[in-house]
């Protein structure tokens, strides 16, 4: 799954590819900013597909795109009707 994440002050998005499910991303998101707001210290963490981290203040994310999951076909996709 793609997500894109805006990041205040800053021109260019993030893209992360991801195997976490929307639900997940949204949660992660939904928790920073409840401790950011509870003690400042709020950071959104997202864990790419090859095992890397990408964190964020969750208080500069600015907004959060979540693709839709692909069902990914074998062959060239060619459906006979």
């Amino acid at each position: 799954m793609q997500v894109r994440i805006g990041v205040q002050s800053v021109p260019k998005e993030l893209v992360v590819e991801t195997a976490q499910s929307a639900d997940e991303v949204q949660q992660a998101l939904a928790d920073a900013l409840a401790a950011a707001r509870a003690d400042g210290a709020g950071v959104f963490v997202l864990t790419d597909q090859r095992g890397g981290r990408v964190v964020v203040p969750a208080d500069r994310v600015g907004y959060l795109e979540i693709g839709e999951e692909e069902n990914r076909t074998v062959g060239f996709g060619s459906q006979y009707t």
